[in-house]
């Protein structure tokens, strides 16, 4: 298990050498918490469900010679126009109809392979166009490869598995959950007695063409993570990579590709649900017109689509040249934890401190002037809040913006935000909140445009000295520190970190509370000439809300928010 040694790191540079990994709701677990508010009910259950033994997992590795793909041809002219000194070029996806349109391309451009690793891809319009793409890719023979975390795979959402049986296409579940996938409820019921490892999850999040570009960053896949939603869209940030770096993101993704806890999807379907699914994969496959005339016998039908928003669609999807993207070519590191992170004794992930996590607050000790920090869940615990402690202390500007309650897809990690907001205040940290009501006017960063629907943070940056930006999978909390699998970027480039604090400022400015610690109270200032005005308690948030969430304080450990 090796380490990334930062400091050389910062003072030349970085090596242009291939990085080393950082050993060890919509988007948000929150029923994860199941584990521990039903836990008096795992000495009630007659048994619990079991996974198959003996599962053959077939090893396999990306593709390469990405050289000889018309993707890799574009980002080695494009470094030998721009005499490009690095070997890796990154283009930041900061807008919602960009990051779609850029991982539609990128389907349609691939030649041999397409890799997809995710915590969740959700059953709806947006992402039936992604998944269509996918299968006219294999049937012009692309490989495809897709591991996905199996939290959410229950309800429509396990549409996904229609797509193990589509030929070319392979798809993979990670540390799964036994049982019926009509209902996560359900299934985490029947696995409580294994509630220490289904709590653990894989929250990477990367999307690799031909083994020559690759977008990552906080995106799932699904409406509301581009924009399409009607009642709640997330704010995120993806950075789309070329060059080395992204032989780099490959090798983490054949590390889980190929671990004993990445289970085949037709393993884990039921004989009657495996059925189901592949008549409708195969009817997905028959042109339109052959499809109205198959019988309607599949009793798990695809869901109709649902209306976009009239913000969505009143936005046209981009068109993305991946021949002519306007990279910023600068030195890279890859920080991934090894998937053995989720099956590790939890005592020794904490003893260890090599996660993720650790090795970002690692990096970021060594800030001199300023740190940016977005981060939709942010629970620092006792240790990292004494590390940010130890970085205000030599005069580092830490500011960070994350959700407030209002805005918060997941009040039980408001919960342990809170707990920590008056020490964080204290400590000359500013806090900034985002509102979830936008007023349709301002274009919130990640965002396609004017917001009509509730604006939820899901961004996962950071900015250091205005030289060195981190764009990934990560939350600043114990949860991301502690018990899921995350990957990051680490890209030493000003004009990328100028570039991201340009997207971010306007939502601090405009699109947010400030809060500060007046006589030992709580006070939420509006930004100057916002129509919305200060407050003294979570602002925006219904009184059942606020309740909600003074009822889980009592019950909810930072480590499982």
């Amino acid at each position: 298990m090796q380490r990334l040694n930062f400091g050389p790191a910062l003072s030349h540079g970085f090596a242009a050498t291939p990085a080393q990994p950082i050993p060890a709701a919509r988007s948000r677990p929150a029923a994860l918490l199941l584990g521990w508010v039903l836990a008096s009910l795992i000495f009630l259950l007659p048994g619990c469900a079991s996974l198959p033994s003996g599962v053959a997992r077939p090893v396999s590795q990306a593709f390469a010679s990405p050289a000889e793909t018309v993707l890799g041809k574009a980002v080695q002219n494009r470094a030998s126009a721009a005499t490009a000194r690095a070997d890796s070029g990154f283009y930041l996806l900061d807008n919602a109809a960009l990051a779609f349109s850029t991982r539609l391309a990128l389907i349609d451009s691939a030649e041999k392979s397409l890799d997809l690793q995710y915590y969740a891809i959700h059953s709806d319009e947006t992402t039936d166009r992604l998944l269509d793409g996918l299968r006219r890719a294999a049937a012009r023979g692309v490989r495809i490869r897709i591991l996905l975390d199996d939290f959410n795979i229950s309800g429509e959402d396990a549409q996904v598995l229609q797509l193990a049986f589509v030929p070319g296409i392979e798809l993979r579940v990670f540390n799964p959950i036994p049982g019926s996938r009509s209902s996560i409820f359900f299934r985490v019921l029947g696995s409580l007695k294994d509630v220490d490892r289904i709590q653990r999850r894989m929250h990477n999040k990367i999307f690799v063409a031909d083994n020559a570009m690759a977008v990552t960053g906080g995106r799932n896949l699904g409406e509301t993570y581009f924009g399409k939603g009607n009642d709640t869209n997330f704010v995120d940030i993806d950075v789309l990579a070329g060059g080395r770096i992204v032989r780099d993101i490959s090798r983490s993704f054949d590390q889980y590709w190929n671990n004993p806890l990445a289970y085949p999807a037709e393993s884990l379907v039921e004989r009657e649900e495996l059925d189901a699914l592949k008549r409708s994969a195969a009817r997905n496959l028959q042109p339109p017109q052959d499809r109205a005339t198959s019988a309607p016998s599949d009793p798990v039908p695809s869901p109709a689509p649902e209306p976009r928003s009239k913000a969505a669609a009143a936005v046209p999807d981009p068109v993305v040249n991946l021949a002519s993207i306007p990279w910023v070519w600068a030195p890279s590191v890859l920080m991934v934890d090894k998937p053995s992170k989720i099956g590790a004794d939890q005592s020794d992930v904490e003893d260890a401190q090599e996660t993720l996590v650790d090795g970002l607050l690692q990096l970021v000790s060594q800030a001199q002037r300023e740190l940016l920090i977005v981060s939709p869940y942010f629970v620092p615990g006792p240790r990292m809040l004494e590390q940010l402690a130890a970085i205000r202390r030599k005069g580092v500007r830490i500011r960070v913006l994350t959700n407030s309650l209002s805005s918060n897809d997941a009040p039980a990690a408001h919960v342990g935000y809170a707990r920590y907001r008056k020490s964080l205040l204290a400590l000359g940290i500013e806090l900034h909140e985002m509102r979830a009501e936008q007023g349709g006017s301002l274009a919130v960063f990640g965002s396609s445009g004017a917001l009509s629907s509730k604006a939820s943070l899901h961004s996962k940056i950071v900015v250091m000295d205005g030289r060195l930006v981190v764009i990934g999978s990560m939350n600043l909390d114990l949860r991301s520190q502690l018990q899921n699998t995350e990957i990051a970027l680490v890209i030493r480039s000003r004009a990328l970190a100028a570039q991201a604090t340009r997207v971010i400022e306007p939502t601090l400015s405009h699109g947010a509370y400030r809060v500060e610690l007046l006589d030992g109270q709580l006070r939420w200032r509006a930004p100057e000439g916002a129509s919305f005005k200060d407050q003294t308690s979570e602002p925006d948030a219904s009184a059942g809300l606020k309740l909600l969430v003074q009822l889980l304080e009592p019950f909810a450990p930072d480590e499982m928010l």
